[in-house]
């Protein structure tokens, strides 16, 4: 008796739609600024955020304090990315994690925690006042090389 040979083809599975923006906020204190101001160079020049969609949407000191006492030294800035998977791509690059990170470290240049959110969606009474918040463009994340997590 013969059974034909059944052959599996892996159709690769298409990567989820980059259309959930997400802010990378960035904060703490930094305590060389003119180390921060090289590491900020190197990043423009990787191409990456431009690669990535990513965007600065703010400036990292306050303009004003409403509660509590902020050190002259905080500084918090906020990275708009399309797409969670976008964020990581920059995150893991092989050249931000080889190339560009190690600028701020040993000693480190400031202390920051980095964390990721979810951007919500605009409120029905805000339509047509403000942006539409969203991107005109496609950024895609393929052929960045990337370390492991």
């Amino acid at each position: 008796m013969f059974l034909p040979l059944l052959v599996a083809v892996a159709t690769p599975e298409a990567p989820p739609p980059c259309d959930k923006p997400v802010y990378m906020v960035v904060a703490g204190p930094t305590h060389d600024r003119v180390r921060m101001q090289t590491y900020a160079r190197a990043i423009f020049e990787s191409g990456l955020y431009q690669k990535l969609g990513g965007y600065y949407i703010n400036a990292p000191v306050p303009v004003a304090t409403f509660e509590g006492d902020v050190p002259a030294t905080q500084a918090t800035l906020i990275v708009r990315f399309p797409c969670l998977a976008n964020a990581r791509a920059f995150w893991y690059s092989k050249a931000y994690q080889e190339r560009i990170k190690p600028l701020r470290l040993n000693p480190s240049a400031g202390d920051y925690t980095v964390t990721v959110y979810a951007e919500i969606p605009l409120r029905p009474d805000m339509a047509g006042k403000v942006g539409n918040a969203g991107y005109a463009a496609t950024f895609d994340a393929g052929g960045i090389e990337q370390v492991a997590p």
